[in-house]
């Protein structure tokens, strides 16, 4: 009997330090979730949550680490199992059946003006579903050209900028010019290829999710959608510019032959660069560059990391009340320079640390003006979509498997059918 007692209140506590609340003394405890993985981005974190619970003995935020590994279907299992954290880091493109299914708290009367002010329209775009907002954007990532500035200033081409930046068929031409006896002008890291190929192509006006008069979204692969796509493809078949080798590789995986002298050039995001500030051989000359431009100038989407709260979590108010401290312009600065990631706000994306031409921060942050929603932002459907459809129909077009036809057919076709069952 007593160890059935004992084992009970073990089994309280245990419960009590893992679940938001209100305890005895009447204290609030807030579980903050964290994605943040890079050390300098935890610290960040750990620091601030630190700073809120010395200054806000009432309401304690506890820190709990997650992961970016399967974090949707984490969520997806705490959310059913009523035992989601209070506050959730997570990525807008992964928030739309969140917010639709009930899960996500509107927090549309619940942050300050400041924090609604401070970040632009553009980004609130990227939570916003139906009439409510069930995220604040705080953090983004645009793609960039990673290049091998020794190599590039050796061959006499013209250096791109974020005034004049390179055309597609420029970069096309150059990553041409910049091939042969083994070495090539890019490498593209297109293991997961549907959110690269997506967002670039918003640069040369492609669209692809439209959304009728009805509020159903159809799957339309256009010319202008065709750009990127066909760049990519024509740079590994055609020209021999692009090492087919890295097609199903991840951005880390390149980095090896990037520092050996076999690419000229990555696309990478813009947080590789601690990576490569971490990893590069001594003296190593690199340099960030801006993706190609078209029709749609330097605009390309993203997907920024985002902060909700539950709908489950007993004290909403409180919850919006840390975010808003979380990001506070010099605490958003903390948090991007933790990351290596650009910030959403105004006031952080203009501050000194951020403006530096070190590391390339002045040519991101001269990017974040051309930053857009990402196209399947609020696309019901689409992690199904990407993974079923445009995953594999991208590889097979990308490795010559299959040509621009059938792409255009799969990702419509067999797209629409998958989108229909979630717009019924």
């Amino acid at each position: 009997m007593r160890a059935r007692l004992l084992a009970l209140v073990l089994l309280l506590l245990l419960a009590g330090c893992s679940s938001g609340g209100t305890r005895d003394d009447g204290r609030i405890t807030l579980r903050f979730q964290s994605l943040a993985w890079q050390e300098e981005s935890v610290e960040a974190n750990k620091a601030l949550v630190k700073e809120w619970n010395a200054t806000h003995p009432d309401v304690r935020v506890e820190y709990v680490q997650g992961t970016w590994d399967s974090v949707h279907d984490q969520l997806l299992t705490a959310f059913e199992g009523g035992e989601a954290p209070d506050i959730i880091h997570d990525a807008s493109d992964d928030l739309a059946d969140f917010a639709y299914g009930g899960y996500l708290a509107d927090l549309t009367d619940l942050l300050p003006a400041r924090l609604k002010s401070d970040i632009p329209q553009r980004s609130w775009a990227t939570t916003t579903f139906g009439d409510g907002v069930y995220g604040v954007p705080f953090l983004q990532e645009p793609r960039v050209l990673i290049a091998n500035a020794k190599w590039l200033r050796q061959s006499g081409v013209r250096i791109p900028t974020p005034e004049k930046p390179w055309s597609w068929a420029e970069f096309r031409r150059i990553t041409e010019h910049l091939s042969g006896q083994g070495k090539y002008g890019i490498a593209w890291p297109l293991k997961e290829p549907v959110s690269a190929t997506l967002n670039l192509s918003l640069s040369a006006g492609g669209q692809l999710f439209h959304r009728g008069a009805d509020g159903k979204v159809t799957v339309r692969f256009q010319a202008a959608d065709q750009v990127v796509p066909r760049t990519i493809h024509e740079q590994v078949g055609t020209d021999r510019s692009a090492s087919p080798t890295t097609l199903g590789s991840g951005g880390s995986d390149t980095l090896p032959g990037f520092f050996g002298g076999r690419y000229a050039m990555v696309p990478l995001g813009f947080s590789y660069r601690q990576q490569i500030v971490q990893q590069a051989p001594k003296g190593f000359d690199w340099q960030v560059l801006p993706a190609p431009a078209g029709a749609g100038g330097l605009t390309q989407g993203v997907s920024p990391q985002t902060l909700s709260v539950a709908e489950d979590c007993p004290h909403k108010k409180e919850a919006a009340a840390f975010i808003d401290f979380l990001l506070r312009p010099p605490n958003m600065v903390r948090l991007a320079i933790g990351d290596w990631m650009l910030p959403t706000g105004t006031r952080a994306l203009g501050d000194p640390a951020l403006r530096t031409s070190e590391h390339g921060w002045a040519t991101g942050t001269a990017l974040a003006g051309h930053l857009r929603p990402a196209p399947a932002q609020t696309v019901r459907g689409y992690p199904e979509w990407k993974d079923k459809v445009a995953t594999p129909a991208l590889q097979e077009y990308y490795s010559g498997a299959i040509g621009l036809g059938e792409l255009r057919e799969r990702l419509e076709e067999d797209g629409n059918l998958v989108l229909a069952r979630y717009q019924r």
